[in-house]
């Protein structure tokens, strides 16, 4: 497969050029996820840009039509997303040729993303692999539906100092370690964290994100744990829009969610290039786990 892209891109009756994300206006960026019905705010749009990097695709009058983006964590790892084209350039090759770009960024790296339905043919064509469902939950909670499960430990608010153990744990769970994001995350979220003693043993972080609130991510041993940590954020919001990006559809966090309010909304696919989801997992039962990805673009 040649991977290499020309510098521009013939669409149709018009051309496209490449465009740092940088340079362009976030009313700008939020029009353009407006228009395939994404509910990302201006706000989310400079979080993303502040995490990671990526391209857009302007027309010859400088109009956004597709956009792209990658977040690096560490030298052999990388998760890509906010992959979006306009709605009459999907089927003209506008996806390819944004993503060959990011293939030169990201070269020797394992990838990982999370594929719309629209999406899936592409990412199939550019050699990655489907992995597991992504379950988005989401809707206005109540607080009277989340159960008393057990917690084995105490569960208390997070602060700066939590943030060393907090990229612990979120490096076993997800298979990498991220510390700048979750760093950055600390900065905007409200955190829960249940202790054994000392230990944090699973947390939750929750922040303003599209419609409402996003809970993640969302990283224990066991699924008491995992409700321990998100039950507070439920609490919080009781009468408010909350959302949670999962892996898991079964047992007591799913039945969770869906208790209090956030039923199964929509699905994306996990897809990986390179290193797959699998080869990440230590394969021990008792090893912490990611129950709730930080966004879908993220991971």
């Amino acid at each position: 497969m040649d991977l290499k892209p020309s510098g521009s891109l013939k669409i149709d009756t018009f051309s496209m050029r490449i465009g740092d994300i940088e340079g362009i206006e976030l009313d700008r960026l939020h029009a353009h996820s407006l228009s395939v019905g994404w509910p990302h705010r201006a706000e989310d749009w400079q979080f993303l840009r502040e995490s990671g990097r990526g391209f857009v695709a302007l027309d010859e009058i400088g109009r956004v039509l597709g956009s792209a983006m990658w977040f690096e964590h560490g030298a052999d790892f990388a998760t890509v997303g906010m992959v979006i084209t306009s709605p009459r350039l999907q089927t003209l090759g506008a996806g390819q040729w944004l993503m060959k770009r990011v293939f030169e960024k990201v070269a020797g790296r394992d990838l990982r993303l999370n594929a719309t339905r629209a999406a899936r043919r592409l990412y199939l064509s550019l050699d990655f692999q489907p992995e597991k469902t992504v379950y988005q939950c989401q809707g206005v909670v109540r607080a009277e539906g989340t159960g008393r499960l057990a917690a084995r430990g105490d569960v208390r608010t997070l602060g700066e100092g939590d943030i060393p153990a907090a990229i612990m744990l979120d490096g076993a769970g997800f298979g990498v370690r991220r510390a700048a994001l979750i760093e950055k995350l600390f900065a905007h979220s409200a955190g829960y964290g249940l202790f054994k003693g000392d230990r944090l043993k699973a947390f939750a972080l929750c922040r303003p994100f599209g419609r409402g609130h996003v809970v993640g991510p969302v990283v224990a041993e066991s699924d008491a744990d995992a409700v321990a940590v998100v039950r507070p954020h439920v609490a919080d919001h009781s009468g408010s829009f909350l959302r949670i990006d999962t892996h898991v559809d079964n047992g007591d966090f799913a039945a969770l969610l869906s208790h209090s309010g956030m039923p199964v909304f929509d699905t994306v696919l996990t897809m990986s290039l390179g290193k797959r989801l699998a080869d990440y997992a230590a394969g021990d039962p008792a090893m912490p786990k990611t129950y709730a990805l930080a966004s879908q673009t993220l991971g």
